[in-house]
């Protein structure tokens, strides 16, 4: 089985570790060779800026996208960077792994669409709108006050541009409201790339069923996260809640609406899964579930790649 995973944050967890911790072997739950072990298509790889916790975001986003460049360099016998549908298709066919570069954060864009065009150009294919701080786009789902703020003007021009350039809008860490004008404003499928269901866990990070269903109508993707708050109350991440919320969101929306966003490296360490090489484990469990090859296959791999498909040009020069 391949995956294709919506969300990491190793590049952050690279830039913590320094010049000498490297994407090739790690102590992360996400290096070369546990992405070679899992059996990963594509991974999309997160630029994480907190913006209380720097001087300068915009700089800082660029040093972590140099740093995303020098190890897809340092790796390219395994991986090559992706920006469309055709270039995952080319880099399987070498037998490499495609890398997606995305952010989390749109604070970063300092409410200038001119840096959001330059980000494109740099090769970002997917933002993240919020994080946990209200910015010039909109509000974030970190505070019940911020639940029925939406998007702010800047951040409906943003969601049109991303349409136009071929980016994917991700609406994970948004207000509700800021979700349904993402659902208004958006010409193209959208995504919350490291989310569940809070019908099945009531955490303001998951999506509300009313939320899944618009989703789906929308024709976009649900990416399973693998953090513990957002699976349920035990100690540990365990796979049979991520089962749980499949089964649900595959109830509510279908099963074209499940895909999977890990937050690998972002999250707590006590996991089920430890790292990618054990994505067979989530498989497992699926099979075991009652879920068909088809549907798994769906949920691992080819609901991801039909938004890929829907929504990165193959024109990337704009």
């Amino acid at each position: 089985m391949s995956f294709v995973d919506l969300h990491c944050d190793t590049i952050m967890g690279l830039m913590e570790a320094g010049a000498d911790v490297g994407l090739q072997s790690n102590q992360l739950s996400v290096d070369v060779g546990k992405l070679r072990a899992g059996g990963s298509l594509a991974q999309f790889f997160a630029l994480f800026v907190d913006m209380e916790d720097c001087q300068n975001p915009l700089e800082h986003c660029l040093k972590m996208a140099d740093r995303f460049y020098i190890e897809v360099d340092r790796n390219s016998d395994h991986l090559a960077l992706a920006l469309n549908y055709q270039d995952v298709e080319r880099n399987s066919a070498a037998n490499k792994i495609s890398a997606f570069l995305t952010i989390e954060e749109g604070g970063v864009l300092k409410g200038d669409l001119a840096n959001l065009r330059n980000f494109y150009r740099l090769g970002v294919r997917l933002i993240t709108l919020t994080w946990n701080y209200p910015n010039e786009l909109g509000f974030p789902n970190s505070k019940g006050e911020y639940r029925g703020q939406g998007l702010t003007q800047f951040g409906c021009e943003v969601v049109g541009e991303m349409n136009r350039l071929g980016m994917i809008v991700d609406v994970s860490h948004l207000s509700d409201q800021g979700f349904y004008d993402v659902a208004r404003v958006s010409t193209k499928p959208f995504v919350a790339s490291h989310s569940n269901a809070r019908a099945v866990t009531s955490h303001s990070r998951n999506l509300t069923d009313d939320m899944i269903k618009m989703l789906a109508e929308k024709g976009g993707v649900i990416g399973i996260n693998f953090a513990r708050p957002f699976l349920g109350s035990a100690d540990i991440s365990r796979i049979e809640d991520m089962v749980h919320h499949i089964k649900h969101i595959a109830a509510v929306g279908g099963i074209d609406t499940v895909a999977i966003g890990s937050d690998f490296d972002g999250i707590s360490p006590e996991l089920e899964i430890k790292d990618f090489g054990e994505m067979g484990k989530l498989v497992s469990a699926l099979e075991q579930a009652g879920f068909s090859g088809a549907q798994i296959d769906k949920v691992c791999m080819t609901n991801a790649l039909r938004i890929i498909k829907e929504c990165l040009s193959d024109d990337n020069v704009k």
